[in-house]
């Protein structure tokens, strides 16, 4: 345990960010305050009106982070966890441009297995992996697709059309819940293979993620989003759920409860041996655009494949985003560029025109959302700076 930044940083090579910016408190806020409007977040922790607020108080703190790794471990490499994940990244290299970061992220992982599963309901071949399917990523984090998929020369994208129709209404729920950490983030993949009808692409995040990315067409209201065969997850359950797990440490700790090691679901350990020389590996991460996605802005933070080898990360050339999804997602990536500023320079104005111009506020009046804007920073001053309120 250490007591400061430069205490835990000085001599380190690897660097690893996972914090709750705030407490639930403030998630409580992010996630239901809004729904006095009729905006219903599932998650509320990257875009929407929940994820605008955990920016404004997330970014102070990683403009914090990243002066103190310039300062005390300038060659390492890090790794972030925490949400918003592609403003993280960008304020971390915003404030260093030098620095040797990248975000990690599951959500592409739950598609891969799917496809996995897929392979095995269609064609009967069983036990793949889904390291062995390949890919192509391209997207933001949460918001991402895949354009081309395949499997030792087989080509996906017959077979997924077919497993869609199948599926699309009443969902899919072979390989039970996928996800490591609890039932509330299950889904039944309906808005994943809604958006491939209407769209031709393969949404690869969670359910819960991809529809707060777009307008209200699946969390118009509880009913709605049921309907969908996902989940709202409140704030009171996480906060439960956190008084569960600290009380499994201190079982854990005592001895009371036996540890047994068991897989995570992430693959950050293996993008370490990467950098340690110990194997290649190729994984989607975050990190800002060189040209990967080459018709969404430079320097904005993207997701997509990166070779990881010894001391070094490569992103992969995923090409140009379709031109049918580039409106959805380019609207995000303007939006996310515009909080870094807002957040960065206390500006009120700018920072309610890009609270107003997520899809999610589509519908409200531009007086409730001033009021819905005012009330949320309100909600939030002890973890911002005086800047905002003067």
């Amino acid at each position: 345990m250490s007591g400061s930044l430069k205490d835990a940083l000085a001599g380190a090579d690897f660097v690893v960010i996972s914090i709750l910016p705030g407490t639930f408190e403030e998630m409580r806020s992010d996630v239901h305050l809004p729904e006095r409007l009729g905006i219903y977040q599932p998650v509320g922790d990257t875009v929407g009106p929940g994820g605008f607020m955990r920016a404004m108080r997330t970014i102070p703190m990683f403009v914090e982070i990243a002066n103190a790794i310039k300062a005390y471990a300038p060659e390492a490499w890090v790794i972030n966890y925490t949400n918003p994940m592609t403003l993280c990244i960008r304020t971390l290299y915003e404030v260093f441009p030098a620095i040797k970061a990248f975000g990690c992220c599951h959500e592409v992982f739950g598609t891969q297995k799917m496809l996995c599963e897929m392979l095995g309901e269609q064609l009967g071949i069983e036990g793949v992996d889904r390291h062995q399917i390949h890919t192509t990523v391209m997207g933001i984090n949460h918001f991402t697709w895949i354009t081309e998929a395949s499997y030792k020369g087989i080509d996906l994208w017959p077979l997924y059309e077919r497993f869609t129709e199948t599926y699309a209404e009443t969902g899919y729920h072979k390989g039970g819940d996928r996800n490591w950490l609890n039932s509330f983030f299950v889904s039944a993949e309906r808005v994943k293979m809604d958006l491939f009808r209407r769209y031709g692409v393969i949404a690869a995040a969670g359910d819960r993620h991809l529809a707060e990315f777009l307008p209200p067409w699946y969390t118009r209201d509880p009913e709605t989003v049921h309907r969908w065969l996902f989940t709202l997850t409140p704030v009171d359950w996480r906060i439960e759920d956190l008084h569960n797990r600290l009380r499994r440490s201190d079982d854990l700790i005592s001895g009371k409860e036996e540890l047994v090691l068991k897989a995570s679901g992430e693959e950050g350990h293996l993008l370490l041996k990467a950098i340690l020389g110990l194997g290649d590996l190729v994984s989607n991460v975050n990190v800002p655009n060189r040209g990967q996605i080459a018709n969404l802005p430079m320097e904005a933070v993207v997701e997509t494949n990166a070779i990881f080898g010894r001391d070094r990360i490569q992103p992969v050339f995923a090409g140009p985003m379709p031109s049918n999804i580039l409106p959805l997602v380019a609207r995000h990536v303007y939006n996310q560029e515009n909080t870094l500023k807002a957040a960065m320079t206390c500006d009120r104005k700018l920072g309610l025109s890009t609270f107003m111009n997520d899809p999610q506020m589509g519908h409200v009046s531009l007086e409730d959302g001033q009021k819905l804007f005012d009330d949320m920073l309100e909600n939030q001053r002890s973890y911002l700076p005086e800047g905002w309120f003067r």
